[in-house]
């Protein structure tokens, strides 16, 4: 039997990228006293703290409702939460029902879209962007427009302004930056928020890395504004502070009218987050801020060594470092996917080109270290195989 069209949307969309890194491992095998640095991938591999660990168990026996449907926007008790803390942490007015609760950040940024663009829209994402954001609008039929961000990756809001025409339908930025590393000005996101509100377009900032941001205070101030919700959208990962990765769950705030539109397509896709992930996280947030805190001196450590390695390399240029990423520039003659490639098998490295965060026909000298999971030592290993190279 013919096999029958697909989606032309999803059959044109590229394929997931840690995914397609992973299958230049086949066949290939390391040595026991040289094994392989995977640096491809932004997600702690340690599981959470033993105590954290301890109540999931606790729930999943006690507690029957960890077990049953949910409110489709979230657990009260996590929205309550997120509000109260993020109230305090950003200087502004949060409440509850301005909070809604998602299967990882992912789908936070999927569910939002869906109430903002459709096909023939056009979203702005600075370059280099975060694959996965690309991939979703593809596959919906909305057109990515590309911000170029220039040496310091860090976009301009006089430039965004020059791109929007009348099928505009938002912005998204993501700080601390995926994959750029770099942590974006207060004054660069309040120059965002005034054009898109002046435009009357969405502002999205992604805020996935925040714990590990290496600044004190609130990274920004848009909170603080009354108006906030008219307009910007906040996205927020547990994956990553709480090594939640497995558990799924994301957050978004944003105003209660763009919610109840939310509640539709996430009532569509998932009907609920799932519990035990959301009694996790609650019980991280009331539980865990000085393990959270000692977490991110830990990643600031290895940003540290990164930079400092980096800057010892030969040819290599440091375009952005921070929070778990490192974009860099390589001095091979080899364009950055066949680079990436040979990486595997001569250096026992295993990290993602530049090429899979840009558009067609860009990123061809870049690379993006994912560091989180690399300790100071392991750096150091990197740096030296890095600077053993010879092709």
């Amino acid at each position: 039997m013919a096999v029958r069209p697909l989606n032309p949307a999803i059959a044109g969309t590229f394929a997931p990228p840690v995914m397609e890194a992973r299958r230049w491992l086949e066949g290939v095998v390391f040595a026991p006293d040289r094994p392989l640095i995977n640096v491809s991938q932004a997600a702690p591999v340690e599981p959470p703290p033993l105590a954290l660990r301890q109540a999931i168990a606790e729930a999943a026996l006690g507690e029957p409702q960890a077990h049953l449907y949910g409110p489709v926007l979230g657990m009260g008790a996590l929205r309550e939460e997120i509000a109260a803390q993020w109230s305090v942490a950003y200087g502004g007015a949060i409440g509850p029902a301005q909070v809604a609760i998602t299967q990882g950040c992912n789908q936070a940024f999927c569910a939002i879209m869906a109430t903002l663009a459709g096909a023939g829209d056009e979203v702005i994402l600075p370059t280099p962007w975060y694959f996965n954001h690309k991939m979703w609008l593809d596959m919906q039929g909305v057109q990515a427009v590309p911000l170029a961000t220039g040496p310091g990756l860090i976009p301009d809001a006089n430039a965004a302004a020059a791109l929007i025409t009348p099928a505009t339908r938002a912005i998204v930025l993501v700080s601390p930056n995926n994959p750029g590393g770099v942590e974006y000005p207060a004054k660069t996101l309040r120059a965002f928020r005034d054009l898109a509100r002046a435009r009357g377009i969405a502002l999205i900032v992604d805020e996935t890395y925040r714990d590990f941001d290496s600044r004190d205070g609130a990274p920004h101030d848009l909170f603080t504004d009354p108006d906030w919700d008219d307009g910007f959208i906040h996205l927020y990962s547990f994956s990553k502070a709480y090594r939640l990765t497995g558990h799924r769950v994301g957050a978004m705030v944003a105003s209660r009218a763009r919610l109840a539109e939310v509640e539709k397509f996430l009532d569509t896709v998932a009907i609920c987050p799932g519990q035990l992930g959301q009694i996790a996280a609650l019980w991280g947030m009331r539980n865990l801020a000085e393990w959270v805190a000692g977490e991110r001196s830990e990643i600031l450590a290895r940003r540290a060594a990164m930079h400092a390695g980096l800057a010892a390399l030969p040819g290599w240029s440091t375009l952005g470092v921070g929070a778990y990423f490192a974009y860099v520039e390589h001095p091979s003659r080899l364009p950055s996917p066949l680079f990436a490639r040979a990486l595997v098998r001569e250096a026992g490295v295993l990290l993602l080109p530049g090429t899979m965060f840009m558009p067609e026909g860009e990123g061809t000298q870049q690379l993006r270290i994912a560091f989180a999971n690399v300790d100071v030592a392991g750096i150091g290993q990197l740096m030296g195989r890095l600077a053993a190279l010879t092709i």
